[in-house]
């Protein structure tokens, strides 16, 4: 089981009206993954830096995924947030959800969201409305378990 660290970034949302992370939460449980935290933090970089390391190096999770602030506001933050605690940059997976993105909304190419490693853990920045959210993880879904093993050196 791919154990998942949710991490909602918003300065407006608690964890009972966060229907971005519930939507990503839901999916994920049917697919088979383990949701083992959900936490939501404001859009700061160092709280958001903090979550990613705390997920990746102490709780050793496989996956985080981030939802929230890959907009063009100024609050919008995860991405270099993000990159600060990378290991690796993984350019595909947001270009692949950028471009199913486009099959439905020409916004979609505003997202500046990222996927990046650090250690053993995938990070991926989906956007923060629920709609967008679900689109982007269901384009990458089926090549999340691969990429999982190819950073723990499992196949290639």
């Amino acid at each position: 089981m791919i154990k998942t660290g949710i991490l909602t970034i918003s300065d407006t949302r608690q964890e009972e009206t966060d229907a971005s992370g519930k939507v990503i939460r839901e999916l994920l449980e049917r697919e088979g993954f383990g949701v083992s935290d959900y936490t939501v933090v404001r859009d700061e970089v160092e709280h958001i830096k903090d979550r990613i390391v705390h997920y990746a190096d102490v709780l050793g999770l496989d996956l985080v995924l981030t939802n929230g602030g890959t907009g063009l506001g100024p609050r919008d933050l995860t991405p270099e947030a993000t990159l600060d605690v990378a290991d690796r940059q993984v350019p595909g997976i947001p270009e692949l959800m950028r471009m199913e993105g486009l099959k439905k909304t020409d916004r979609s190419i505003l997202s500046r969201g990222v996927a990046v490693t650090r250690k053993n853990t995938l990070i991926i920045n989906l956007p923060g409305s629920p709609r967008g959210a679900e689109e982007s993880l269901r384009s990458v879904l089926n090549v999340i378990p691969h990429a999982i093993d190819m950073i723990k050196g499992k196949c290639h």
